[in-house]
């Protein structure tokens, strides 16, 4: 019953920003992005606990990336700054119970598409 959509992907110049935005019509627990560039495996980005309000973020993107919630919205967001052309990726929303979220998680969103130029 959970269902998550993201927006806000595109195409962005290296040194740019990008937010992202997850809004969930179902109930969810923790919630956090992954991404997947071509011919690459599904990696970890960032998530954020639902009980307790602590982040967590992959190495690559700490100092850069910062992932937040709004409750009374079902949204949590993804603000990317000084995008690197390594970013480039489909970037999914994800959703589930387990804490840390990991690829199997439960629920996905269909991605969106965030390339970074040279």
């Amino acid at each position: 019953q959970v269902h998550l959509v993201e927006t806000g992907g595109g195409l962005v110049q290296a040194g740019g920003s990008l937010r992202l935005s997850c809004a969930e019509s179902g109930r969810t627990w923790h919630v956090g992005w992954f991404r997947q560039a071509p011919g690459k495996e599904r990696e970890f980005v960032a998530a954020i606990n639902w009980i307790t309000a602590r982040t967590s973020y992959t190495d690559s993107v700490k100092g850069r990336f910062t992932i937040s919630r709004d409750n009374a919205r079902n949204t949590v967001y993804l603000q990317m700054n000084s995008l690197r052309p390594d970013d480039t990726a489909v970037y999914y929303c994800a959703a589930g119970q387990s804490w840390p979220l990991v690829v199997t998680t439960n629920y996905w969103g269909q991605g969106t598409q965030v390339t970074v130029s040279s």
